[in-house]
Formats: C-alpha cells, structure tokens, sequence
C-alpha cells in the first residue's frame, strides 16, 4: 500500500520533518533571546529574536497545514484503495466468495480494517517529523551540555523500551478481538437477511440469545484490548512527564552551578516539553502499527483466495455458436435453440447439476462441454458470457432500478421486453418512479414473487447464448407461473434455455424434459410423454409420492 502512494507520502513525510523540526529550533532560539536581548538588555538583538521566532511560526504553520493535507489524502488513499481492491476481489471470486470467507468477514474489512490501514499512513507523516526532530534536539543538547544531551539520546530510546513489552500482547488481544467482530458481523448479516423466516417459525429468540452471547464475547475481548491499551496511553503521560522532571531538575542544578546561562535553562525545559511530543508520536505510530498489522493480514486472506475457475494459459479454440451443452457425468444435454427442463427427485441434484453446468462448483471437471470442448479448457470470460445461471439466491443490490436490471447497455424497448416475460409489469407500475425508482437493499421492499421475477428479467437482459434458470418460478402463483412459462418459451425463441423446475406448468411448455435420479439422467422426452411412460416421473411432478405419505 505504502508503494502505491510514496509520492504522498514522502510529500507527508517532508512536511512532517519541516514542522516538527520547527518546533524543536523554538526553544534554542528563545534562549538565545533571553540571554543576548534580556539578560544583555540589548532591545535589537530581543527585536532579531521576535522576529526570526515569528518567521518559525510562519514555516510551521504552513508546513502544519501541508502535512495535515498530505496527512488526510494518505490516509483516504489507503483506505479506499482497499475498499477497490476488496471489491476488484469480490468480483473476480464470484460464487467462489461466499464458499471461502464469510460475508461478516469481508463487512468487517470495510468497517474497521480499512481504517486501521489509513490510520497507520496518517501517522507516518508525523512519525518521520519526530525522528528528525529527536535528532536535531539531541544534536543541540550535546553542543550545550553533553550531559543533558546523553540524557535525552540515551533516555528516550530506554523510555521506548520501557514500553516495548505492552506492543506483543496489544497484537494478540487485537486479532483475538478483530476475529470476533468478524464472526459477530456474520452473524449479524444472517439474522437480518434470514429474519423474514425466523419470525415464520418463531426462530427470533433463538438467534437474539446466540447474538447476545457472542456480543458479550466479543465485548469481552474487547475490554481486554482496552486493558492494555489503558496502560499503554497511562505509560505515555508518565514516562515522558518522569523524564521531563529529571531534565527539568538536572538542567536548574547547573543553571545554579553557573554550568549553563538562565537562557539556556529556558531552552532545555522547552526542549524537556517538546520532547513530549516526539516520544507520544513514536509509541502511536507503534500503536497503529500492530492494529495495521492485524488489518492488513486479514485483508491478505481475502486478496490471496482464487477462483474455483482459473484463466487457461491456452484456451481451446471457441466451439461455433449453437453448440450443444453437455454434461457427460449425468448424462445430460442441452441441445440448441431448446428450452430444456431438468426435473430431479431431489431439488438439490438438479441445482447441483446447474451450477455444473455453469462451472460453479468448488472444483470444476472437464466432463461440461460445449460443442465438444471442456469449459474448463476455454477463457473463463468466455464461459461466463456464453453460460449464465441464475440461481434462486440472486438478489438485487440497491440503487436505481433501471441499474439493477440492465447490467449491460439495454434501451427501454428490451427491458420492457424482459419485464414482460417474467411477468414483471405489475411490479415496475407499483415501484414509484417506474424503473428510476430506487430498490432498497437486496430488494426488501419487494415481496418474494416480485423480487424472483425481477430477476429473471435481469437473467433474461444478458440475453446468452445458453441461459441456465433454477426455479425461476418457486416463489409465484400459479396463474402469474403459467404466464412466465409461455412467455419464456417464446423470449428465448432460438436459444438455449435450461430450467430446473417440478411446475407441470413450466414442464408443459418445455420442448425437452430430463429426469434425474440420484445424478443420472433415467428419461429424457416431452413432459406428456413421461407421464405416460415413466411412473417415477409422474410420482414426482404430481406428487403422488407425497400424498401416499400423508396418507
């Protein structure tokens, strides 16, 4: 991060060094005034003093505001930047995200990661200011005495070790608490997306008690950090406050001794004070530099995870467009320009089959082909161009809704044109604004019905080559269910369509249907043949099966 904006920050960084360095020339030159203008009773030289003190201040005003600048920009450059790069991530993963990292966890990424990496930016600038000026001070010090200028280079760097041994368990108890908040947002984010069913079956309770328990958990560990943290600030105040007595009480026993002048006493209490402000710098920047640490390590994690889908180095040639789609392990297959249903005993096996069909599984095989040639073999943006599936767990992201359906450029006549196949008008008239209406978050404000159909338009704007729908109607009435099923058939016109459904309705309208047992294709032909001539089909659809259990 740091070698993504070094410009900024060595802007940061020299600005930095410029007012704090200011700072520590101050007090030389206030003791030079009150030795050569007071003392002396010399008003010219007091007048020389004031005024090159004046012109100090103007350079560490200025140079104060500049840092602050650079100060700000390094640390929103950090913190965005990874807000991009998290993003770039998410997208580049795809389905592959949600099977390795949890959702709390790439949430608590934007919620306090980012901000503890812009932070440690943010200090750097006055980090590089307090090392020059601890250097320049000493340097002052030695030529006046180099007793007290021993003291202030030999103490400060024993007054940072004094601190040291707090940094170790600071880092520990701040991953321990940084994987909690993780584990807590997770758990937050399935209880509101999840809250609709909970209230259903009277789950809300349940799930307040375990929120609860992992809250105070998390709250826990917390007070712990703060533990440390609270002698670690406490050390701060006192170490450097011990060490501004002990210069204070040795500089005035020389100043009595006759060792040094009264002006050059003033200077070294200036300096004492001064010193404050370089010691608290250092131990903040050591501060934000383990909170940084643990940030960043977890930041790493979702950055170094791959897609289930890898680039080939040498992708296959492209198979012609209106190639078959088949999936030799099942024995499935997708001919051109067909709308295929795919109905299965269990509902997970046909969705399993989809997601093989678009390569969305933890570890794709070579036996999906399209046109004869593995999916595996060919440019990954290309299978995902061709192959879209939409599953039943797509959702709409908030925003416009024109947005939210038209991913890629679409003009009002298709996306009238999708509406109108999923069945979808009636939601566009009720949402205010039509399609410049805004769709609130993962599309709460619709029903389920709505939302579902929503999205099979947008599945329907991408308009591929071959289009895989899982129960795209599980969730609407059967009127509304036997509209989408004769409308679909006659949007995707030409194309390659595969629906996993049970509905007779969407069954009727297919030209092929596949049943699949326990992950094999057992009978392939029209919807009305397979009543007639497969008992286990028919059982299935009909739900003979279900009704002899009730029975």
């Amino acid at each position: 991060m740091a070698k993504g904006q070094w410009r900024t920050l060595v802007m940061g960084m020299v600005f930095g060094i410029i007012w704090m360095s200011a700072q520590a020339v101050m007090p030389a030159v206030i003791g030079r005034a009150i030795d050569d203008g007071v003392a002396a009773k010399n008003s010219a030289e007091l007048l020389r003093y004031a005024g090159i003190l004046f012109a100090i201040g103007l350079v560490q005003a200025v140079s104060g505001i500049m840092r602050h600048r650079f100060a700000v920009t390094n640390f929103l450059t950090a913190a965005y930047r990874t807000v991009q790069l998290i993003a770039r991530q998410v997208v580049r993963l795809g389905g592959t995200l949600p099977r390795k990292v949890s959702t709390g966890e790439v949430v608590a990424i934007g919620n306090t990661d980012l901000s503890s990496l812009g932070q440690v930016m943010d200090v750097t600038a006055r980090f590089a200011g307090a090392i020059v000026s601890f250097v320049l001070v000493s340097v002052i010090l030695l030529q006046t005495s180099t007793t007290l200028g021993l003291l202030v280079l030999l103490g400060m760097p024993a007054l940072m070790l004094l601190i040291g041994p707090l940094l170790a368990p600071l880092q520990r108890r701040s991953a321990v608490h940084r994987d909690l908040m993780g584990e807590l947002s997770n758990t937050a984010s399935d209880i509101v997306s999840g809250l609709r069913v909970l209230r259903g079956i009277g789950g809300e309770q349940v799930f307040l008690d375990r929120y609860r328990r992992e809250s105070q958990r998390t709250r826990r560990a917390g007070v712990r950090v703060a533990r440390v943290q609270s002698v670690l600030d406490a050390l701060q105040v006192f170490l450097p406050g011990l060490f501004v007595v002990v210069v204070v009480w040795l500089g005035a026993r020389y100043a009595v001794e006759g060792r040094i002048s009264a002006g050059e006493l003033v200077a070294f209490y200036g300096y004492a004070a001064f010193l404050l402000l370089p010691l608290r710098t250092a131990t903040e920047y050591a501060n934000k530099v383990i909170r940084a640490r643990v940030a960043a390590r977890r930041v790493c994690r979702v950055l170094a995870l791959e897609p289930d889908l890898r680039p080939v180095p040498t992708p296959e040639p492209s198979p012609p467009v209106g190639s078959t789609l088949v999936d030799t392990r099942t024995g499935f297959s997708a001919r051109p320009g067909l709308l295929t249903a795919v109905v299965s005993e269990q509902p997970d096996d046909s969705a399993h089959l989809a997601d093989r069909l678009g390569l969305h599984t933890p570890e794709p095989d070579d036996e999906v082909r399209l046109g004869g040639v593995p999916l595996t073999r060919l440019d990954p943006s290309e299978v995902r161009t061709r192959v879209v599936v939409s599953d039943t767990g797509s959702s709409l992201f908030m925003g416009r809704l024109r947005d939210r359906l038209a991913l890629a450029d679409a003009d009002d006549e298709a996306i009238a044109l999708a509406l109108h196949a999923a069945s979808a008008e009636d939601v566009l008239e009720a949402l205010e604004g039509g399609l410049e209406g805004e769709v609130a978050e993962k599309g709460r404000s619709f029903s389920g019905g709505q939302r579902q159909r929503l999205v099979l338009a947008r599945a329907l704007l991408t308009d591929p080559e071959i289009l895989v729908l899982v129960e795209p109607t599980s969730a609407v009435d059967a009127h509304t269910e036997s509209r989408i099923a004769a409308r679909l058939r006659e949007h995707r016109a030409g194309r390659t369509t595969v629906v996993t459904t049970s509905s007779p309705l969407m069954l009727d309208e297919a030209d092929v249907v596949a049943f699949l047992v326990r992950d094999r294709v057992v009978a392939t032909g029209t919807h009305r043949e397979l009543l007639d001539t497969h008992p286990a089909y028919r059982a299935t659809v009909t739900r003979e099966a279900a009704m002899e259990e009730a029975r």
